[in-house]
């Protein structure tokens, strides 16, 4: 496991970013458009809710081995209908800041998303597109598997020990514990903390991303 709490002031080859309640919260649609999925398969989206972040919709779907459903048949409709509402996305307080400050090859976003899904949010939210995105129709397997961050580092050239993960949902935190990164936690859209060893912030507001001057970046509080 990489657990540090110590990466405040650290240098980095790169920062990795998940996307949904990292960078943006989505919340208010994903409540929307899975309750509603859920509600007609008969599951109580309460307890559901609580299940799918950070996780690809397929995957979701598939895990709980319901008779009669194609997980990818219903994915696509989930996917139809995210992509139609956008209401309320917003960025993480001080997200688009921080990334304004980062040298735009030294970070990446890593979602479970569809790359479509993932461009209409981000639109939505206006925090801006980087240069490397990975999708979660562009790996074999989804988070937790450390297959998405170990991609994002290869696209950016960099060795994915020495990057720095930016997550808020626990199957992301296990992909990039997995990729050998260390891990930041944010907390903006957690309606139940959690126990984690890796450092945590609440959002953006308090710190800023840096560049040094051998072209590494840091995140500064």
């Amino acid at each position: 496991m990489s657990a540090s709490r110590t990466v405040a002031g650290k240098p980095y080859e790169a920062f990795l970013f998940d996307m949904d309640g990292t960078l943006l919260n989505s919340i208010a649609v994903v409540e929307r458009v899975w309750s509603g999925w859920a509600t007609r398969h008969g599951l109580e989206p309460e307890v559901f809710l609580k299940t799918i972040h950070g996780i690809r919709a397929v995957d979701v779907i598939h895990q709980l081995s319901l008779p009669g459903v194609d997980p990818a048949h219903e994915a696509k409709q989930l996917l139809d209908e995210e992509m139609e509402d956008v209401d309320g996305i917003v960025e993480i307080p001080g997200a688009i800041s921080f990334l304004n400050n980062l040298p735009p090859e030294r970070w990446a976003i890593v979602t479970s998303a569809p790359i479509e899904l993932a461009r209409r949010r981000m639109a939505a939210a206006g925090i801006p597109m980087p240069g490397v995105i990975v999708s979660g129709d562009e790996v074999v397997a989804g988070k937790p598997s450390p297959e998405c961050y170990l991609l994002g580092a290869k696209r950016l050239g960099v060795d994915p020990t020495k990057c720095l993960v930016f997550e808020d949902a626990v199957a992301g935190i296990l992909a990039g514990e997995a990729a050998g990164a260390d891990v930041t936690v944010i907390t903006a859209t957690h309606a139940t903390p959690f126990e984690t060893p890796h450092f945590s912030i609440p959002d953006y507001l308090g710190c800023r991303g840096v560049a040094f001057e051998d072209g590494r970046v840091g995140l500064e509080q």
